[in-house]
C-alpha cells in the first residue's frame, strides 16, 4: 500500500493505493484502493492559526489506519505534495509556509506509516506527474502479457492538462526544440527516454481566475457600491468583501485600488452578457510581447500541442456543467462557443432548474467556461483538428486522475527506468512451475489425442 495527501489550494484530499507484494517488480498494477476528501479548506488556507492544518488532515488519516491492514501500516509509505496554494503562501510569507509543512509533518508522522515525505511540488514537477499518471492508468508505458513479462504497447502517450484552484498544468511529449529550458523534464521510463514540455500558470487555476476577474471589473468600474459583472447570470446577486473575497492575495496586486477599506461589502449584480464576459476574460491574458519563436500567453514558449490529451480536475467538471446545460456536444472550437454562448444567456433560475444545483455552483458556470475556452483556443492553441483530440475525465482505469499517482510512483521508483525485457512479472521459481506445468498438461493432452486416433484406425481396421 502507499498513502498520498494531495494537499490542492481550495481543498486537500488522501489517495490510497495497492499493488501484490509478491511480484518481483510491482511495476504496472498499482491500482486505487480507496480515497478520503478533508473538509475544509487546503493546508495553506491555515496560515497563522496554530495546528490548524494538521488537524485538519485527522479525519482521513485515521480513515487510513482502517483501510491499510494493520500488518501492513509500518510499510506503507506516507506521501504529502502541496500545490499551487502553498506555492503562493510560500511566496507571500515563506515562514508561515514552513510552520504549516513542519505542523502537518509532525502530524503525519504521529501515524504508524512510513513517512517519507511533505514537500510542495513545482509547477512544472505537478504538470509531469499529471502526464505520468495519465500514461500509467491508460497503459501507455507498459502492458502486462500473457507471456509473464511486461510488453511495451507500442502507443503514444498523450498530453495531460490540469486545472486546479489557484494553477494550470500543461504536459506533452514533444520531439520540438524546447526554447525554455525551465519548460523542459526528461523522465526515463521503462528503458525509454521522454522528453516532456511542461508548463505552470500561477494565478490560473479556477479560483484564483474567478478571483482575478471580480478585481479587474471592480477596477475598471471603480470602488462603487454596486459591480456588474458579465459573467454572474441574470437574476444572481452577491455581496462580496474587498479584502478577504477580492484582493487578499498575491494573484490580484496588480488591480488592488490605492485606497479602500478591506472589510467594504461590495453589491455585485450578475448581467448574462456573453460578449462582454468574454472581453473581460481575454484581458486576464497576455498574447503580446512574445520573446521566443511562439508563444502560449503571457511571453511563455510553447511547441505546438501534438497527440491526443486527457484533461481532468476542474476541467472535467466544467465540460460536464457545458454538456449538461446546452445539450451541445463539444466537438469543434464553434460548438464550444455556441454551448458557452447559450449558458451565458441562461438566467440563475433556468440553470438551477436545468442543472438540479445550488446558486453557489452555477453562479460561475459562464466565467470559467469562457476561461477554458480562452485558455484551449488562444492560449494552447487547440484548434478544429486538435480540439477534439481532447477527452476529460474524472477517472482511468477505476483510479482518479491527477498528479498523486505519478508522484507516488517516481518517488517509489515503481516505475522503473530499466528496459521491459528484463522485468518478469514473477520470480524464476513460480514461473518456471508455471511454465513445466503448461508443458505437461500439453504433452498428457496430446497423448490422450494420439491414444483416441489409434483406437479409431483400430476400429476402422476390424470394419
Amino acid at each position: 500500500y502507499g498513502i498520498v495527501l494531495d494537499a490542492g489550494s481550495s481543498h486537500t484530499s488522501m489517495y490510497i493505493y495497492k499493488w501484490p507484494a509478491d511480484k518481483q517488480n510491482d511495476t504496472g498494477i498499482v491500482t486505487q484502493h480507496s480515497e478520503c476528501h478533508v473538509k475544509g479548506g487546503g493546508i495553506s488556507s491555515y496560515a497563522g492559526i496554530s495546528g490548524g492544518a494538521a488537524e485538519s488532515l485527522e479525519d482521513c488519516l485515521k480513515q487510513a489506519v482502517k483501510d491499510v491492514p494493520k500488518p501492513r501500516h509500518h510499510q506503507t509509505p506516507l506521501y504529502l505534495g502541496a500545490t499551487a496554494g502553498m506555492r503562493l503562501l510560500n511566496e507571500v510569507n515563506a515562514t508561515e509556509s514552513k510552520q504549516v509543512l513542519k505542523e502537518v509533518e509532525k502530524k503525519m508522522r504521529s501515524y504508524p506509516f512510513k513517512f517519507k515525505e511533505a514537500a510542495i511540488l513545482s509547477g512544472q514537477e505537478e504538470g509531469a506527474y499529471g502526464w505520468v499518471t495519465v500514461n500509467y492508468l491508460l497503459e501507455n508505458f507498459a502492458k502486462y502479457g500473457f507471456v509473464g513479462r511486461w510488453l511495451n504497447p507500442g502507443r503514444q502517450t498523450i498530453g495531460a492538462l490540469d486545472l486546479g484552484g489557484a494553477s494550470t498544468q500543461i504536459a506533452f511529449e514533444t520531439s520540438e526544440e524546447v526554447e525554455d529550458k525551465d519548460n523542459v523534464m526528461e523522465l526515463k521510463l521503462y528503458g525509454q527516454t521522454y522528453r516532456l514540455y511542461t508548463q505552470s500558470f500561477l494565478c490560473y487555476g479556477q479560483d484564483q481566475f474567478l478571483r482575478k476577474l471580480l478585481a479587474l471589473l471592480i477596477k475598471t468600474e471603480g470602488v462603487k457600491p454596486q459591480v456588474s459583472h458579465p459573467c454572474y447570470p441574470q437574476q444572481f446577486t452577491t455581496s462580496v468583501k474587498l479584502g478577504p473575497d477580492v484582493f487578499d492575495s498575491p494573484c490580484t496586486q496588480s488591480y488592488k485600488p490605492a485606497n479602500f477599506d478591506p472589510q467594504r461589502s461590495v453589491r455585485v449584480v450578475g448581467t448574462g452578457d456573453y460578449r462582454s464576459c468574454l472581453d473581460n476574460v481575454q484581458k486576464l491574458f497576455s498574447f503580446e510581447n512574445c520573446s521566443y519563436s511562439k508563444c502560449s500567453f503571457n511571453g511563455v514558449f510553447q511547441p505546438n500541442v501534438r497527440g491526443s490529451f486527457m484533461a481532468f480536475s476542474a476541467f472535467f467538471f466544467t465540460h460536464s456543467y457545458i454538456n449538461s446545460l446546452s445539450n451541445i456536444s463539444i466537438t469543434s472550437p464553434s460548438r464550444l462557443k455556441e454551448a458557452i454562448q447559450l449558458i451565458c444567456n441562461m438566467t440563475i433560475s433556468e440553470m438551477t432548474a436545468k442543472f438540479k444545483q445550488k446558486e453557489k455552483y452555477m453562479k460561475n458556470v459562464c466565467a470559467v467556461s469562457n476561461f477554458v475556452q480562452v485558455l484551449l483556443l488562444q492560449g494552447y492553441g487547440f484548434d478544429n483538428h486538435s480540439l477534439p483530440s481532447i477527452s476529460f475525465e474524472k477517472k482511468a482505469g477505476g483510479a482518479s486522475v491527477g498528479w498523486a499517482l505519478g508522484f507516488m510512483l517516481r518517488l517509489s521508483s515503481l516505475v522503473p527506468a530499466e528496459r521491459l525485457g528484463l522485468m518478469k512479472a514473477l520470480p524464476p521459481g513460480p514461473w518456471a512451475g508455471i511454465l513445466f506445468l503448461f508443458i505437461t498438461i500439453l504433452l498428457i493432452a496430446l497423448g490422450y489425442l494420439l491414444m483416441i486416433y489409434r483406437s479409431r484406425k483400430t476400429k476402422e481396421g476390424m470394419v
